[in-house]
């Protein structure tokens, strides 16, 4: 596994930065570190969220703040008043639209100029390929063992860095699976567990905050990615129980 000075940038600079555009991110243009270039770098990323759920409805917001021009979304749920207690970009106006659209409508609103690509569909092995290689990096908060492992393959074989995140009850996990850098979740965890062992959300509950820590880390992992700054969760898993 590479150190910290071995990872690049993910995503070479876009074009220069409008007035408004250095307006906007103002607040992270003064970060130490951080400059115009990295900027650039994200307004140039595409990045594919997959999940419009708990996770991605918390890590869209984010990524759209702070400035990736083009952000796709795959999901093929429904919002529901289930869903409102910790899927808060969804709205109780939004009850039985497509969730890909719900979160479309609140990234557009927080940022009209960003890029979003709706695909309202379930990711499977007919169509992960073909949607993945048109993406720099895949965040996954899909919140089943078969995507999560299909998300998997399809990043490595497209040879793009994954983030991954899972959450139940009051725990959560967050990692980055670079197949050219480092392990994947296959080498995590080789066998899925078996049908009915692992409780889902509807079934094990989950605290609402929890997907907003996840969603957040989830969304500062790409960003660092692209931009080339920090050090990425490659080869590490970060665990965070809420209660504790």
């Amino acid at each position: 596994m590479k150190s910290e000075r071995d990872f690049p940038a993910l995503v070479a600079p876009g074009p220069p930065l409008s007035e408004e555009r250095v307006a906007r991110a103002a607040r992270q243009l003064s970060l130490p570190g951080f400059d115009q270039a990295a900027q650039r770098r994200l307004a140039a990323a595409r990045v594919l969220v997959i999940g419009a759920g708990g996770l991605g409805s918390a890590s869209v917001p984010y990524l759209v703040g702070a400035g990736v021009g083009t952000i796709g979304i795959v999901d093929d749920d429904l919002v529901e008043l289930s869903n409102l207690h910790r899927q808060v970009t969804h709205t109780t106006a939004n009850i039985g639209l497509a969730k890909t659209a719900s979160l479309a409508q609140a990234a557009t609103a927080l940022d009209p100029n960003v890029k979003i690509i709706e695909h309202n569909l379930r990711l499977d092995s007919s169509n992960a390929l073909e949607i993945f290689a048109n993406y720099d990096l895949v965040i996954d908060g899909s919140d089943n063992f078969p995507t999560r492992y299909l998300s998997n393959d399809a990043a490595q074989l497209t040879g793009i860095p994954l983030i991954w995140g899972s959450i139940l009850q009051h725990h959560g996990q967050v990692s980055v699976a670079w197949h050219e850098h480092g392990p994947g979740y296959r080498d995590l965890f080789p066998v899925p567990p078996a049908p009915g062992t692992v409780p889902d959300c509807a079934a094990g509950g989950v605290l609402p905050g929890l997907c907003g820590t996840v969603g957040s880390l989830l969304a500062t992992e790409a960003l660092k990615l692209i931009a080339g700054i920090g050090t990425p969760l490659v080869g590490k898993v970060l665990i965070y129980d809420a209660l504790a």
